[in-house]
C-alpha cells in the first residue's frame, strides 16, 4: 500500500467496524492518518485494542451503537462531535445475515436483516447528514452486495437489503448534491470473512463457481475501494454504483 495520507485531519465514522470488512475499513483510514470510530452493537471489552500498531490504536475508538435505534446512533454521534466538531466521512457497513429459502424464512429473520441492513445506513445517514449540510462537505460510502444485483439462492432478504441501498444511495446523492455531500455505493462479491464463513457449503461452491478471477476478495480490497470514493480523486464522481466482485456481476 502507497504511503499516502490522504485523510489527516479529517473525521471518520465506520458501522459495523469492529469485525471483518469494517475493521479493515477502519485500519485503511487510520493508516492515512483519519480519526476513525467504529460503530457496533457489540463491542470489545473495555480497554481492548483494535490494532497492535500503537499509532493506528491513537487513531481509532469503538462505541457501541444499535443502528437500528435512531436514539442509539444520535448518542453515539453527539458522544463523538464532543471532541471532533466536524465528521466528514460516513460509511453505511453494519449488515447481518439471516439466510434461508423464502418458504423456510421467517418474518423475524426477514424483519431483523432488512432493519439493520437497509434502516440501519437510513438512521445513520438522517442523524449525520444535518452536521455534513452544516459544514458544507460529506462523504457517505454505503456497503452494499453483489447480490442485491444479482440476487442469490437463500438470500432473499439479504438480497433485498442491498438492493435497497442501491435505491437509496442513487437518492440521497440527488438529495445533497448541492451541498457538496457525495454518495456512493460499494458492492463487494464473496469476501474472505466471518460472516461469509457461515453461509452454507452449497451458497459458497455457487460463489466460487460465479467468480471469473477464481479468488476469494480479501477485507482490504473493499477498504481500497472506499477509500478512493472518500478521498479527492473521487470529487466527480456521487450516485456510483461500483462491484467490487472479480468479476461476479459483468
Amino acid at each position: 500500500m502507497a504511503n499516502l495520507k490522504r485523510f489527516t485531519g479529517k473525521t471518520v465514522i465506520v458501522t459495523g467496524g469492529c469485525r471483518g470488512i469494517g475493521l479493515s475499513i477502519v485500519e485503511r483510514f487510520a493508516n492515512e492518518g483519519a480519526r476513525v470510530f467504529a460503530l457496533d452493537y457489540v463491542i470489545p471489552e473495555s480497554g481492548t485494542q483494535l490494532f497492535d500498531n500503537e499509532e493506528l490504536n491513537s487513531l481509532t475508538s469503538y462505541l457501541q451503537a444499535d443502528v437500528t435505534k435512531e436514539e442509539s446512533v444520535k448518542a453515539a454521534i453527539d458522544e463523538i462531535l464532543k471532541t471532533n466538531p466536524k465528521i466528514e466521512i460516513l460509511v453505511n457497513n453494519a449488515g447481518i445475515t439471516r439466510d434461508n429459502l423464502v418458504l423456510r424464512m421467517t418474518e423475524a429473520d426477514w424483519d431483523s436483516v432488512l432493519s439493520t441492513n437497509l434502516k440501519g445506513a437510513f438512521i445513520c445517514t438522517k442523524v449525520l447528514v444535518r452536521t455534513m449540510m452544516a459544514q458544507r462537505f460529506g462523504r457517505i460510502i454505503n456497503i452494499g452486495s453483489v447480490v442485491g444485483t444479482m440476487g442469490n439462492i437463500g438470500q432473499a432478504n439479504y438480497s433485498a437489503s442491498k438492493a435497497g441501498l442501491i435505491g437509496f444511495t442513487k437518492s440521497i446523492a440527488r438529495e445533497f448534491a448541492s451541498r457538496n455531500i457525495l454518495v456512493n455505493c460499494v458492492a463487494p462479491g464473496y469476501v474472505r470473512t466471518p460472516m461469509t464463513e457461515k453461509l452454507s457449503d452449497d451458497v459458497k461452491q455457487n460463489f466460487m463457481n460465479s467468480i471469473p478471477l477464481k479468488r476469494l476478495a480479501e477485507p482490504s480490497d473493499i477498504a481500497n475501494v472506499v477509500c478512493f470514493f472518500a478521498s479527492d480523486d473521487a470529487s466527480y464522481l456521487t450516485g456510483q454504483l461500483v462491484h467490487v466482485d472479480g468479476g461476479m456481476a459483468m
